[in-house]
């Protein structure tokens, strides 16, 4: 029986979304309790809200996830095999758990290296495939493919991707609605492929997903009431790779690039600013203000709507970067068992950040936007 994207609303999601929005202006609103370790403060380089704002936004998520877990649960006892989305659920929870630790520790004391938060993330990769069994075994692409089938290797290469995923996600974590609404789209994308292999439970759980982060989306856009925070962006960056895991292990013909592909925009821009950073011979984790959402507020944006308030420009960024997530996840849904359309769409999107990068930091059009100098770019 074929199915529909109409078939992820389940009362699960919506218990967990209304769970989400409820605790995100619980924790708004008792602000006042717990503001002297939740709250991000305005100053810093990577910062351009103007007013103190909690960024736990991580622990409405959580809330919600565990919520329409225990809904899933109650509602499908019966069902403990591959049909039911609960058996998806619970080794992501548990699994998450470091990534979503490390990064809250971070959001209330701001003494958790970057180091730590990624080896965090990589052990909930390996904490779910300690769960699971699942690892990632081919990425179509001659020879690494041969030594993915070494256990180690696998297990080891499944870690490092997924918490590529989740610190990727975190990356982009930058404005009104930025990571809330790429993971969105990222879930539409998978959700998608779901409904194609008619995959009733994987379809569910992107739903569920969609509707936790939505819970929390409606206080963090466009109004900036509260932030996702490393929590939150970490254990969604992560919930996402493991679906990407999941939809892998349970349809082998589909191409690993597909999964890559739908989260082109996050990856990009890591590996965008990892490179830039080396180019300059700083670390790979050094902050600045070069990401691409920092350079559309501050030179498309801010000359688009030159009487906006700050908050109101943060929100139409954040909207705008919607777009940069939603062409590589099309481009994933329409062809995601061959590999070369996929690998071209890569290739595309690619050109395509790099080409707009460079429009805004040296006003042509070109390719070589990895290599302008900070001083340029801040001129004006």
């Amino acid at each position: 029986m074929p199915i529909h994207l109409f078939d992820a609303l389940t009362l699960a999601a919506l218990v967990g979304g209304l769970v989400s929005f409820a605790v995100s202006v619980l924790i708004v609103v008792t602000q006042g309790w717990h503001g002297h370790l939740s709250i991000d403060t305005h100053i810093g380089i990577q910062k351009f809200h103007t007013h103190p704002t909690p960024r736990i936004g991580g622990v409405a998520i959580a809330a919600g996830a565990v919520t329409a877990y225990l809904v899933g649960w109650l509602g499908q006892p019966q069902q403990d095999g591959p049909a039911s989305y609960s058996a998806l659920l619970w080794p992501l929870l548990l699994a998450g758990t470091a990534a979503f630790a490390f990064g809250l520790l971070e959001d209330v004391t701001k003494r958790v290296g970057v180091t730590a938060r990624l080896l965090a993330t990589m052990a909930s990769g390996f904490i779910a495939w300690a769960l699971t069994g699942l690892s990632i075994t081919d990425v179509n692409v001659p020879g690494l493919d041969w030594l993915l089938g070494v256990s180690a290797i696998s297990v080891l290469f499944t870690a490092f991707a997924v918490g590529g995923v989740a610190n990727a996600i975190n990356i982009v974590d930058g404005f009104n609605g930025l990571a809330a609404g790429t993971v969105l789209v990222i879930l539409g994308g998978f959700a998608v492929m779901a409904v194609q292999v008619n995959d009733l439970a994987l379809l569910q759980l992107c739903g569920l997903f969609a509707a936790i982060t939505l819970g929390f989306m409606l206080v963090n856009w466009p109004l900036g009431k509260l932030f996702l925070g490393d929590g939150g962006a970490y254990f969604l960056g992560f919930a996402v790779a493991w679906l990407a895991v999941q939809l892998l292990s349970r349809h082998p013909h589909i191409s690993a690039w597909a999964p890559m592909l739908v989260c082109g925009y996050p990856l990009l821009e890591v590996g965008f600013s990892v490179y830039r950073r080396l180019k300059r011979k700083l670390s790979a984790g050094h902050p600045d203000r070069l990401h691409l959402h920092s350079l559309v507020k501050r030179r498309v944006v801010r000359k688009l709507f030159p009487r906006a308030s700050n908050l109101v420009r943060n929100s139409i960024t954040g909207t705008f970067m919607w777009g940069a997530a939603l062409l590589p996840a099309v481009l994933a849904s329409q062809w995601p068992t061959d590999t070369r359309y996929l690998v071209a769409g890569f290739v595309l999107c690619a050109f395509a950040y790099s080409a707009v990068y460079a429009r805004i930091t040296q006003f042509v059009w070109c390719f070589g936007a990895a290599t302008t100098r900070e001083a340029r770019l801040v001129a004006s």
